[in-house]
Order: C-alpha cells, then sequence, then structure tokens
C-alpha cells in the first residue's frame, strides 16, 4: 500500500509541541468500518455492566393461603381468590422482577473485529494523537494534567489550532484536550502513569492489551505513548497473522 492511503498520526511532547508524525495502515486495522457490528460489540459491553440484582416478591413469595377467601356466588361481594394476589394489599407483585445475569457473548472474532474497527474509526477521524516524553519516577498528576493544557485538539484544522489574537485564555484552552474525555493508552500496565492520571476528570489508562470497543469510542480521543502504539500495531499484526492460519 503506498503512502498516499496511509493514516497521519500526530507526534507531541509534554509541552505541548508537535515533533513528528507517525504513519498508520489502515489495512491492518481492517480497512473498514461496520458500524452494525460496532452497535451490536457496544450492546454487548453495556449488558455486562448491568447490575441485576433487583428482586421484587411474587405471589409465592409473600406469606397467607392460597385458599380462596369465601365462596364465588351468594356472599355480595367481588369474586375473589386467594389473599396473595397482586389485587390486594399485601399480596405479591405480577410479573415479579428477578436477579439475573444480562450479559452475553458475540463470537470472539467478532469482537476482536470490532476493536479494529473502533480504533481505526478514531484514526479516520483524527482523534488519535501520540505523546511521547511522559516518564515519570514517581506519581505527579499535574505533569499530566499540563501536557494535557498544552497539546491541541488533533481533529482541528491548523487554522482552528492556531491561537486567534485577543482571545481569553478560556477561548484559547478550548482548543486542548484539557476537559475532553480521553483514553490514555499505554504499553504495559504502569502504576506510577496511572496514579498520576486517574484523578483526572475525564481520563481513563488503559494498556493497549486491554482496550475493547466500548472504551475507545466513548472517549473523544485516543492518546498514545510511542511505546503503546508499537505494542497495537503489532497486536494487530499478530492477530491478523491468526485469522490467515485459522483461514
Amino acid at each position: 500500500m503506498d503512502a498516499i492511503t496511509m493514516l497521519t498520526i500526530p507526534v507531541y511532547n509534554a509541552d505541548g509541541a508537535k515533533v513528528g508524525e507517525e504513519q498508520v495502515d489502515p489495512a491492518a486495522f481492517g480497512g473498514e468500518v461496520n458500524k452494525q457490528l460496532l452497535h451490536d460489540v457496544v450492546l454487548m459491553h453495556l449488558a455486562a455492566r448491568r447490575v441485576g440484582t433487583v428482586n421484587t416478591r411474587g405471589r409465592a413469595d409473600v406469606a397467607g393461603s392460597g385458599k380462596k377467601l369465601f365462596r364465588q356466588k351468594g356472599t355480595g361481594n367481588a369474586r375473589a381468590g386467594s389473599k396473595r394476589t397482586n389485587k390486594r394489599k399485601g399480596g405479591g407483585v405480577a410479573f415479579a422482577r428477578r436477579n439475573r445475569d444480562y450479559r452475553y457473548s458475540l463470537p470472539r472474532r467478532a469482537v476482536r473485529a470490532a476493536v479494529r474497527m473502533a480504533l481505526l474509526s478514531k484514526f479516520q477521524d483524527n482523534q488519535v494523537l501520540v505523546l511521547e516524553g511522559l516518564k515519570l519516577d514517581q506519581p505527579k498528576t499535574r505533569v499530566v494534567a499540563k501536557a494535557l493544557k498544552a497539546i491541541a485538539r488533533p481533529d482541528l484544522t491548523e487554522a482552528e489550532s492556531v491561537e486567534a489574537v485577543g482571545e481569553t485564555k478560556a477561548q484559547a484552552a478550548r482548543r486542548t484536550l484539557d476537559g475532553r474525555t480521553i483514553l490514555l493508552g499505554i504499553a504495559a500496565a504502569d502504576p506510577v502513569l496511572y496514579r498520576s492520571a486517574r484523578n483526572i476528570d475525564g481520563v481513563q489508562v488503559a494498556p493497549v492489551s486491554e482496550f475493547n470497543t466500548y472504551d475507545v469510542l466513548k472517549q473523544r480521543y485516543l492518546v498514545l505513548t510511542r511505546e503503546a502504539l508499537a505494542a497495537l500495531i503489532e497486536r494487530v499484526k499478530t492477530q491478523s497473522a491468526r485469522r490467515a492460519v485459522e483461514a
């Protein structure tokens, strides 16, 4: 595939300066996006997050005899059955809700394909950038927060990202990643970086091996370290080779 069809990912340093670019082959991520598959997999993840601990008492769960209260005719009363019916005070609930697990699974190959498509959609929408030089010896939230305040949003045009003359700091801040929902991808589990970014509102930190369709699509921007981008591409290549062998 020639360079024209490659996707370009900007690279920024922690000071917000653009220091280079990375090239991503869209064919490695499937080449196209199937919106229906993304929809189905997102629903699967949302179902797994549902808490099915609701429980109400039906007719079989409340106390009381199941005997008919009085004879059918001749008393002048309305026809009545058991006192445990939902028509009476203290009776059971009609169509009582029970504890249940809402989780279900789609085919593994479909789920993996959806993750690749979700990543491809982010690349195509210019919502991905690479952040280098973010190495911390100890947790420092202000370092990560400062970088997000300095880096321009990657989906803005060159003219939109340039600071206008006479605008306020608040107006200039709208062009940065500060205050946006971000998925910060790292190559492997990093307790220091995780503790540095976990308290920033809207920021989620996860290794690329734990990426799923819902998390990738839910966050507005995907910020990767250079090592994370390399690990992500290597993971996609490995999956492609495995699919070729299975086919």
